[in-house]
């Protein structure tokens, strides 16, 4: 069988059974025996030092088998890399809803009451909401003894300000870029904000943690298995290889299930008891501690010729960090993707600074695309304000500015226009229309996700063979991915292939799903684990036979892709409502693996712009987050959606398998931005942050008249 008929066929998920029986079992419905249910006392204050914790009343409730406190895990702190982040807090709170004390008991009922009955005596501190405030002088420091946090990696260089958690620079000295900008025959400076945003998921964060003799066993939401059993290690000192993390299924992800905070306090609650402890949060909990989108504060330059040439960009991006730098991955902790603001362009200077500071507020975290929404809202408004300054069309200033070849000389592609060309013809750009609606449009570039990961491919007979992968399936179809890779690249009906997810203990590793990486790295392993089977099959026919495959791909050009959104709005001025009335999603694709997935990403992607355009918003106020429920946040549904159009543009070749491009975190990056120019050139007004409510819209109108 060829590759060609079997990916050109749509794909039937391999799980779909069992999710749409109700037999696919997540974290939240595992009960071993002996089961302890847990619960946590969290902070009610911003900023607060914690003088005394009594928890006298609460050993006192009938079914209670332990009681934890800050002093009882003393200075034990977890995060991705940088470890700043206490599993219960011993001497200071940061954020309203850290947690102070844990308790483990025979019902969740009794767990719950016990917390309740926890008494903390707090002195108040001065607490700081704003980031810029934070980078001021008389900023409280909140973190005065960094120094006694460990890292997952190479020592941490201490920032120039002791609120700042990371401090990123790219490109050109500040002495180059404003003699660059200097240059410029104009020079367009505008600011843009966007706010906290949670994931969405429907699945709160949850662990289920026991120990068999020294062996500690885990059931997580977390999606990278392996490297929660390389922090659990870290943090808590058991040993790596007596840590077996379990693969299970995962309500949902969107970016936000690679950071925990369950499974270290359920550690030491199962090691205090000898028994499985299960933790699993509430709405309340997870939209106040979990790890939403930063917030941002973005401020762009651009020098411009005076024919619209593109010739230096500044970019100041501003993250809200919160209280604890945990949820971060990389060593400099900021969102990488605040470095996209204009990467869609040739641009001959650039300067990006990207600052992550410390406020008193919910722990900031990743989310679908982490800093590429936020740059490109930024980027691709401020080219429309360019081209409305320089009085040009903004499709005909995008154009002439197109990042059309690669690095180290690559060959100039034509993919660029003509992903421009598609959206803007798709929703007749040029065409008149009515007062109060008009067409905007996004244009961006993203790069494929990085990472490691490995499989095992064995051959149990000749129409048998099983892919074994420590990959998580977070509901982005890995496994069913997985399949059709084996199938094609063996050559054999997909229907031959079995994919079995296995705990940590009998898996290679895996870095975990996010950055678009799954496809790229395990498919790419799958891959060629099956092109090293076949030859052993065809030297020596017998079975079983096995072959190990490992993959590390860097993050890199190659995987780079080009995407466009075009939309039509409709704004009544009257009330500052705005409609999507129709939309185009224009993607730069490679060979597409699975097609009902792969229109699902995208579709799915632009509900995530959509809702981040126009309504998304992690309410706080004085560090007390407003939203308690999905509900109370205010996520699109399927009467939101316009009719949305989805056009492939066929001409680059993936980095990863079959020449497949990354689609995950593609089909959101370019919606909000698109929607803020429509609505622009429908009114005449500009709004310059997230989301883009009736309520700003109207008082910008109102200001206007």
């Amino acid at each position: 069988m060829s590759a060609g008929p079997l990916f050109a066929r749509p794909e039937v998920r391999h799980e779909g059974h069992l999710k749409v029986t109700g037999e696919a079992r997540y974290t939240g419905d595992h009960y071993p025996p002996g089961l302890l249910f847990a619960a946590c006392a969290a902070s009610p204050y911003p900023h607060a030092l914690v003088r005394h914790v009594d928890t006298t009343a609460a050993r006192a409730v009938p079914g209670v088998q332990v009681v934890l406190t800050g002093a009882d895990v003393q200075g034990v702190r977890f995060g991705r890399y940088l470890r700043d982040m206490p599993v219960l807090a011993q001497d200071r709170v940061r954020f309203i809803g850290e947690r102070v004390a844990a308790v483990a008991a025979e019902t969740k009922e009794a767990a719950e009451e016990a917390v309740s009955l926890i008494d903390v005596e707090y002195e108040e501190l001065p607490a700081v909401f704003d980031p810029q405030v934070s980078l001021g002088g008389s900023a409280p420091v909140l973190h005065p003894d960094p120094d006694q946090y460990g890292v997952a990696g190479a020592p941490r260089t201490r920032p120039e300000h002791p609120n700042l958690q990371g401090d990123l620079v790219a490109g050109c000295s500040a002495a180059e870029i404003e003699a660059a900008l200097a240059r410029a025959d104009r020079v367009f400076e505008h600011a843009f904000r966007t706010p906290r945003q949670h994931q969405g998921y429907i699945e709160p964060h949850g662990a289920v943690v026991w120990f068999e003799g020294e062996v500690c066993r885990v059931i997580s939401t977390n999606k990278a298995p392996f490297t929660l059993r390389a922090q659990l290690a870290a943090v808590t000192g058991h040993p790596l290889e007596q840590i077996v993390v379990h693969n299970r299924f995962i309500g949902g992800d969107f970016g936000g299930k690679g950071f925990s905070l369950d499974e270290f306090v359920c550690f030491y609650l199962a090691r205090a008891s000898g028994r499985p402890v299960r933790s699993v949060m509430s709405y309340v909990e997870d939209l106040s501690a979990a790890g939403p989108r930063h917030a941002a504060q973005i401020t762009l330059r651009t020098g411009v010729s005076h024919d619209g040439r593109f010739l230096a960009h500044s970019a100041d991006v501003v993250f809200d960090g919160g209280a604890y730098a945990a949820g971060k991955a990389s060593a400099d902790l900021v969102p990488h993707g605040g470095l996209d603001t204009m990467s869609a362009y040739t641009v001959p200077e650039t300067r990006h600074r990207l600052r992550t500071v410390y406020t008193n507020s919910v722990p900031g975290g990743h989310m679908r695309a982490p800093g590429e929404v936020q740059a490109v809202f930024a980027g691709e408004s401020h080219v429309d304000l360019i081209a409305d300054g320089l009085g040009l069309d903004p499709v005909g200033l995008r154009r002439r500015n197109l990042r059309r070849g690669g690095p180290g000389g690559d060959p100039v592609s034509d993919v660029p226009d003509r992903v421009l060309s598609r959206a803007a013809e798709s929703l007749q750009w040029q065409a008149p229309r009515p007062r109060g609606r008009a067409v905007g449009l996004a244009l961006y570039r993203r790069k494929g996700g990085s990472g490691r990961g490995g499989v095992v491919l064995r051959a149990v007979a000749p129409d048998r063979f099983t892919v074994v992968t420590g990959a998580v399936d977070q509901g982005s179809g890995t496994v069913t991915m997985l399949a059709r890779v084996a199938a094609a690249a063996l050559g054999v009906p997909e229907s031959c292939i079995e994919v079995v997810q296995e705990s940590t203990a009998a898996s290679m590793f895996d870095q975990g799903a996010g950055a678009s990486r799954v496809t790229r790295v395990l498919g790419a392993a799958t891959e060629l684990a099956a092109r090293d089977l076949c030859e052993l099959l065809l030297a020596s026919p017998d079975y079983p036979q096995e072959v190990a495959r490992e993959v590390e791909a860097p993050r890199g050009e190659h995987s780079a892709a080009f995407g466009a959104v075009a939309v039509e709005v409709e704004v009544d001025e009257g009330t500052g409502q705005i409609t999507v009335l129709e939309a185009a999603l224009v993607a730069d694709t490679g060979t597409i693996l699975n097609p009902v997935s792969h229109r699902g990403q995208l579709e799915g992607g632009f509900a995530f712009g959509l809702g981040a355009a126009l309504m998304e918003e992690l309410p706080v106020e004085d560090g007390q987050v407003l939203a308690g429920s999905l509900g109370d946040y205010k996520l699109p549904t399927s009467p939101d959606m316009p009719p949305l159009a989805i056009h492939n543009v066929t001409g680059t070749e993936g980095a990863g398998p079959f020449g497949a491009q990354p689609v995950g975190e593609f089909g959101n990056l370019g919606v909000a931005p698109a929607i803020a120019n429509a609505v622009a050139r429908a009114t005449g007004v500009r709004l310059p942050a997230l989301p883009l409510s009736p309520e700003a819209l109207w008082e910008a109108l109102s200001t206007r008249r």
